[in-house]
């Protein structure tokens, strides 16, 4: 499988299960996947993993668009562990020799793919947010690099040809007409060679919405001045359901954490509805959120990029348009007892 001529068949996509649950960026993997199957006129599969009950998982991914779903499914898997996962996914790998293979860009789905990588010997592309073939039917990506101020373009010559795909990079693939096929694999953990174990879980304790597949999103950047800004960020975020977002100057400002950073080197996103103060809109934060379905955005310079790309710009000092935002809110909403306005 070293061969750089290796010509395998399918595109395949592999989901994500977290502690029994199917994480919705599969969906994203088969669009993008889709693109590639097309492009290559080759068969569009996925990959579950997982313990008992995967089953169900792998019905829901068959019933969005994959034609074809190889089913791992044994008591072994039921909790992620790097080394049992890889080892059973790079024996089907090596069996059934897809031609490209997708994985969530995830805390999970990057160590699966390295791991996979290694074990099938196969090239792979790291946080990608962009697929396509070239000229010669190879997988290009385009990825960020150089703390996400260069967009570099990546070809993929050694096959299987692997990549991780960011979050929210693709839209979701909707439900398709006729559901694909399951095909259940024979799963041996006899055969692996484990040096690690599965011996707990503990959630993290935030009540906070997290970025990743959120619906509605409100920012704050290097216009709110300092670290309490975000206190207002934050009560229009809770009153919307929303989650809270920064731009990459007010976390390396230290005002916020990390997690929140939306743009290349953060979050990429695609929510319905995605607000922003006080951010100008570098060209790393744009290419973070710019999918978004609307863009609601609040800085005093109406030629800044963010501004221009809005839906609704308006131009103004955000610690005059938030509050009165928020006052307005409850005033609606105190209006009609309780419910939600339409801002919400």
């Amino acid at each position: 499988m070293t061969d750089e001529n290796y010509t395998g068949q399918g595109i395949w996509c592999v989901a994500e299960l977290r502690h029994g649950s199917l994480v919705p960026t599969i969906f994203e993997l088969l669009t993008a996947g889709r693109k590639l199957a097309e492009a290559s006129k080759q068969p569009l599969c996925a990959v579950v993993l997982g313990g008992p009950g995967a089953s169900q998982a792998a019905q829901a991914v068959a019933s969005r668009g994959a034609e074809r779903v190889y089913l791992l499914e044994h008591p072994a898997l039921e909790q992620f562990v790097d080394e049992a996962h890889s080892q059973a996914l790079a024996s089907l790998v090596q069996r059934e020799k897809p031609a490209k293979v997708l994985f969530p860009a995830s805390a999970i789905g990057r160590s699966l793919a390295s791991r996979t990588a290694v074990l099938c010997r196969a090239g792979l592309a790291s946080d990608v947010t962009e697929v396509g073939l070239d000229s010669e039917g190879r997988l290009t990506v385009t990825r960020p690099c150089y703390g996400g101020n260069l967009l570099v373009s990546v070809t993929v010559r050694r096959g299987p040809a692997m990549a991780s795909l960011r979050p929210m990079a693709y839209p979701r693939l909707e439900a398709a007409g006729k559901p694909g096929e399951v095909v259940p694999v024979p799963v041996d953990p006899g055969a692996w060679k484990l040096r690690t174990k599965f011996t707990g879980f503990a959630p993290e304790k935030s009540k906070e919405i997290d970025l990743s597949g959120a619906e509605k999103i409100v920012s704050g950047g290097r216009g709110l001045g300092n670290a309490k800004g975000f206190d207002l960020v934050r009560e229009l975020a809770d009153m919307l359901g929303a989650a809270v977002g920064a731009s990459r100057s007010a976390v390396d400002a230290g005002w916020i954490t990390y997690r929140h950073q939306v743009g290349l080197t953060g979050r990429t996103v695609r929510p319905k509805l995605y607000m922003a103060f006080g951010i100008s809109g570098q060209i790393q934060h744009l290419a973070g959120m710019s999918s978004s379905d609307v863009i609601v955005a609040v800085n005093t310079d109406p030629d800044c990029p963010l501004m221009k790309l809005a839906d609704f710009a308006v131009q103004g000092d955000l610690y005059q348009v938030l509050p009165a935002l928020v006052a307005e809110i409850k005033r609606q909403r105190g209006d009609s007892h309780g419910q939600d306005s339409p801002a919400g």
